[in-house]
């Protein structure tokens, strides 16, 4: 960057939850200057100006940026960006890799989930599209490494907690979890791509595994590791049963069932456009945080 040129502006939505922290530090680190909003006051630091607020209807304005970035819920984001002028600042939002596996769910809860995520990319899109701005839509399948997702760390807490965790014997979906920080490397370089319109990119992580040996290397992860118990079909439903009503967790039956289902997508796209290079899954103890049973550090 030159010296005399002035730093770019970004608006950060999302600063404080996994990916945008992340985000965050390497905007920073490429010298940009970033307004990031918070529901919570934040310590000061050099390069960013913190906004309290929320999304929709409390986030300020959006004019004055070179950038916008969204790493928290794309609905709530489309709604404000929908309705916010903006110019022909650039976007990178995340959402989901939801948007494809949910919406024939069982479960109207998740279907709902797929919906909302269709609309609100269609919203980004044509908001975008009415001001001639570049927007990157980014979906995410399961996000690890900073010990704050709803997957992969509830995996590790549970299966601290209890010493052992319980699969069916046919839990051999395929999936691709990806890092963090692999996620916010990929939201800074799309700041950089080149082309017109909204382009949306599935980021799936660098190692396709299916979702035993996924929940295996968890908890080989582990400090002490715990143990994979593996049951046939029908033991295992009336454990899970079981399980949920003594509230030991929460999964319910759609949960449970995309287990056996193959989760895979394409990065090609990501890596053609963004440069995009995910690692493979190997995780440590200290991606999924201070999970129970954790011995004092």
């Amino acid at each position: 960057m030159d010296p005399a040129d002035p730093a770019p502006r970004a608006l950060l939505f999302g600063a404080s939850g996994q990916i945008g922290r992340r985000v965050l530090e390497r905007l920073l680190a490429s010298g940009w200057q970033v307004v990031a909003l918070s529901r919570d006051a934040q310590p000061a630091r050099d390069g960013v100006a913190w906004r309290t607020g929320a999304l929709p209807d409390a986030a300020g304005d959006g004019r004055g940026f070179d950038a916008i970035l969204s790493c928290g819920p794309l609905d709530l984001f489309s709604q404000w960006y929908a309705r916010t002028d903006s110019g022909r600042s650039r976007v990178v939002a995340f959402g989901s890799t939801s948007v494809h596996v949910k919406g024939a769910s069982p479960d109207a809860a998740e279907r709902d989930v797929a919906a909302r995520l269709r609309e609100a990319e269609g919203r980004v899109e044509q908001a975008a599209a009415a001001r001639g701005a570049q927007a990157t839509l980014l979906r995410p399948t399961l996000v690890y490494g900073a010990g704050s997702d709803r997957n992969l760390t509830r995996i590790a807490a549970l299966a601290a907690r209890h010493g052992v965790f319980v699969l069916p014997h046919d839990a051999r979906g395929l999936r691709q979890p990806v890092h963090v920080d692999d996620l916010a490397a990929a939201a800074v370089a799309a700041l950089g791509r080149q082309g017109d319109g909204m382009r949306a990119y599935d980021l799936p992580g660098g190692e396709t595994l299916d979702y035993r040996d996924m929940v295996a290397r968890v908890l080989g992860a582990l400090r002490p590791p715990a143990r994979l118990l593996v049951l046939p079909g029908p033991l295992f439903a009336v454990a899970a049963a079981m399980a949920r009503r003594l509230r030991l967790h929460d999964a319910g039956p759609a949960v449970l069932a995309r287990m056996r289902a193959d989760l895979a997508f394409d990065d090609g796209p990501a890596r053609r456009d963004l440069g995009y290079a995910p690692r493979p899954f190997h995780p440590a103890a200290a991606m999924f945080g201070p999970v129970p049973g954790d011995a004092p550090r």
